[in-house]
């Protein structure tokens, strides 16, 4: 009985971190129109540097999609590759304990979003501020599957444990 609880609650975390990277990366496909979107819709309206880098940033995508609507295939990959690493998690969903190298994996992942946000961001001439909101992306994707590494620890204890009767 708790080990079917346990994997219930495993596949609730599962699914919303599989929903959370799908959807972080469909929203490459579409960023022109994203970015647009966000500019038309800012609270306030103008001001503030992370509106000031927004606004340059969408100025930037919609240059470069008419200059060299190429380079948005970049994107299409970035996307893609979100698709992917979220087919993976369908074995820990499957079979948590068998799979749990998964999870690792996911966890190793999202760890090094810190050393490419801080290295490359700066290299690329990225504000401080939006590195962190990067960062961001690491810390929420670690935590449901910290919270599963745990859960199916649990579970290859219970799974051990010899059957008194």
């Amino acid at each position: 009985m708790e080990i079917q609880r346990l994997e219930r609650s495993i596949r609730a975390w599962i699914a919303f971190f599989v929903i959370a990277l799908i959807l972080s990366g469909v929203t490459a496909f579409a960023l022109e129109t994203e970015l647009g979107w966000l500019l038309a819709n800012w609270p306030g309206r103008e001001g503030g540097g992370l509106y000031s880098w927004v606004s340059r940033t969408h100025e930037a995508l919609k240059d470069a999609n008419i200059r060299y609507p190429f380079l948005a295939y970049g994107f299409d990959w970035l996307a893609f590759a979100h698709l992917v690493i979220a087919v993976a998690f369908i074995g820990v969903w499957r079979d948590p304990v068998r799979n749990k190298w998964i999870l690792v994996f996911g966890m190793i992942a999202c760890v090094m979003v810190f050393p490419l946000a801080f290295i490359a961001g700066a290299f690329r001439g990225i504000p401080v501020y939006w590195r962190l909101i990067d960062c961001s992306f690491g810390v929420i994707g670690i935590v449901p599957l910290v919270i599963c590494y745990r859960k199916v620890e649990v579970m290859e204890r219970l799974r051990r444990r010899p059957v008194v009767g």
